[in-house]
């Protein structure tokens, strides 16, 4: 729902988000309220101790303090139960009770203030219970006070203030006209020095330069961009994304049409293509794991890693490999060693410099498949982070590309890399293709927005992309998010459930599974040609409709044409999926099934506990040797004449 307006701005917080975190105060309180009534019905009469009467009038003073707070959170928590995410109406009155909330904080601090100088007074003599309770009762009311400041200022918006503007009526919103233009250059320009001084904050602990700065920037305008057309609240996405996932859910487990089915059936030739390319698959995965270094190491091999790399530590580097970059006590370069198998002299380069646009690599020769294997880093840093989140569109004109190398007479050119060092593999395969034309390239989990369509058909005949489950990464792109949002949008604002209902069932759902929650919405009765329409209630969410943002453009509709050029994940894909879709997110015994895919499978982005899991290296690799000993095995029975399915 729009955010709540008060003290004249808006926060980042809704009308009905009061209901957890006031039940769960409520309860605190009441609790708290009948021990301080035990406590003073028990010691009545009993107060003629050094410093008594203050203690008298201390706890009767708190027992109707409390009172009060009960009855405003209970009215609180009440209003905020009402009415939907979409349909604010019958809150209408939640800010008069917040107010009133609010105010009680005043003379809670100082009663807080009063216990705390009395437990502080030596000269206080009396039974020691007592002042146990007291101290007790001071401490709770300093954490609630500590944590209701903290919780305002996680929730404050700094551009609450200019999003409740309102232009006078009398007013043109001809964004040609001088007042117009200017307030709206002020809007965008507040709104992308705040989004930079988020940035520049999560940051902080790196050393911070020009091309630093530039990306901060562009970031920041990326993400105000994205955020600026609608009035929605961090709980809003959340049960938005709660209900995505479970109306997603209940489409899989929806039968396939026949003709669904029978387009993943591949030929023969297809399918030992496809057999072919996932062991070669599960072999170079090896090398991009290899390129997280220690991190990757000790993470999967979490009990004995650093005993291993201590034993390496103290040995001088190979003479024969050139590294450069930073690596103290050979950390990096002892993990490579021991995840890929090789020797020192199979390293003919390595950098571990580490900047913004500048990603860790590694020249290696590969025996086994008489390769020189180019390993590229994925996100690790602050400064992979940057570089992931700095969406400008590059032209790459491939006639600059070097037009005569070198490579060994005998060995291919294999380029690998996982999440951003397979997008940074790929570009790097087709800037070096014309030199080498029988290189390869195998992108593990790239992201999804990388190339244009001409530039990414022209890569099927060199590049496999591997994909695995439900990976964000690969359907990662800026029409996508856009179309998420869109999706947010639209099924939060025609639930006709309360927020706090979703949320609750929501988490039990992801936690213990089950059937997909049917939550009754608008939609439900509606044709297909009907949902294509934005409907108000979808609207009011926008910006250029909301009640507590002000419009100063005429903003695009939700079906208008994207803001943003389509980009699509390079080469051919493979896409290995689970056999039998398990909600455990521990299970250990997976079996997985790999086709070839297109880029059309990636276009919208699915939700699931697994959208990141799917995504990690070591889950990539695991899902590859599955496969790869799987089809082996098969080999190996058909070559014995051994039939499994007799069994």
């Amino acid at each position: 729902m729009p955010g709540l307006v008060l003290f004249g701005r808006r926060w980042a917080i809704g009308s009905d988000d009061f209901v957890l975190p006031g039940a769960f105060e409520l309860f605190v309180r009441l609790v708290w309220w009948i021990g301080i009534l035990v406590l003073y019905a028990v010691h009545k009469g009993q107060f003629d101790c050094p410093g008594g009467g203050l203690l008298h009038s201390y706890l009767l003073g708190l027992i109707v303090l409390l009172a009060f707070i009960i009855c405003a959170l209970s009215a609180l928590v009440y209003i905020s139960m009402q009415g939907t995410i979409s349909n604010p109406g019958p809150r209408k009155s939640l800010p008069k009770i917040l107010y009133t909330r609010l105010l009680l904080y005043f003379p809670e601090f100082i009663w807080a203030v009063v216990g705390a100088v009395w437990v502080s007074d030596n000269s206080v003599q009396c039974e020691k219970t007592v002042i146990n309770g007291v101290i007790g009762t001071v401490i709770a009311s300093w954490i609630i006070i500590i944590f209701t400041i903290i919780g305002a200022v996680i929730v404050f918006d700094p551009l609450g203030g200019k999003k409740t503007f309102y232009l006078p009526e009398g007013v043109s919103r001809n964004l040609e006209s001088s007042q117009s233009g200017q307030l709206l250059y002020n809007v965008k320009s507040s709104a992308t020095r705040v989004w930079e001084k988020r940035i520049r904050l999560l940051c902080c602990c790196i050393v911070q330069d020009d091309d630093h700065r530039v990306a901060f920037t562009s970031i920041a305008e990326l993400f105000r961009n994205y955020f600026s057309d609608t009035d929605l609240v961090p709980s809003d996405i959340a049960a938005g994304l709660i209900l995505l996932h479970q109306e997603q859910d209940k489409m899989e487990n929806c039968p396939k049409e026949p003709e669904e089915v029978l387009c993943h059936s591949p030929s023969s030739l297809v399918s030992d293509d496809l057999d072919v390319e996932l062991e070669n698959a599960a072999h170079y995965m090896l090398f991009a794991a290899a390129a997280y270094g220690w991190p990757y190491y000790v993470y999967t091999n979490p009990y004995t890693a650093l005993c291993k790399l201590n034993g390496d530590c103290c040995r001088s580097r190979p003479t024969d490999a050139d590294i450069t970059g930073s690596d103290r006590h050979n950390f990096h370069f002892g993990a490579i060693l021991k995840i890929t198998g090789l020797q020192y002299r199979d390293f003919i380069h390595i950098s571990f410099h580490n900047k913004i646009y500048e990603i860790p690599f590694f020249v290696a020769l590969d025996h086994k498949k008489e390769a020189i294997v180019v390993a590229v880093r994925g996100t690790l840093s602050f400064e992979d982070i940057l570089t992931d989140l700095s969406a400008d569109c590059e032209d790459l004109t491939l006639e600059e590309v070097l037009e005569n190398g070198f490579v060994h007479k005998e060995y291919k050119l294999v380029i690998v890399g996982h999440s951003l060092g397979g997008g940074t593999a790929s570009i790097l395969a087709i800037m070096l293709r014309n030199s080498f034309p029988t290189l390869r390239c195998y992108a593990f989990s790239p992201p999804g927005g990388l190339l244009s369509k001409s530039l990414a058909d022209y890569t099927k005949h060199f590049i496999v992309s591997v994909i695995v489950g439900k990976d964000l990464v690969a359907r990662l792109s800026m029409p996508n998010m856009e179309d998420l949002k869109r999706r947010i949008v639209r099924i939060v604002a025609n639930c006709n459930r309360p927020k706090y209902q979703i949320l609750l069932r929501g988490c039990w759902y992801e936690v213990f599974g089950g059937d997909p929650d049917d939550f009754p919405t608008e939609l439900d009765g509606r044709n297909q040609d009907a949902l294509t329409q934005p409907l108000l209630a979808e609207e009011s969410l926008m910006v250029h409709r909301s009640p507590s943002y002000n419009a100063l453009e005429e903003e695009p509709h939700l079906n208008s044409p994207p803001q943003y050029p389509h980009l699509y994940l390079p080469g051919k894909i493979i896409h290995v999926v689970e056999e039998c879709s398990s909600r455990r997110l521990c299970s250990s015994d997976i079996k997985y099934t790999a086709r070839w895919s297109n880029e059309t499978v990636f276009s919208s982005i699915l939700i699931s506990p697994k959208m990141i899991t799917d995504h990690m290296p070591d889950v990539v690799l695991k899902a590859l040797n599955s496969l790869s000993q799987e089809h082996a095995s098969c080999l190996s029975c058909q070559t014995r004449g051994y039939d499994p399915s007799a069994v």
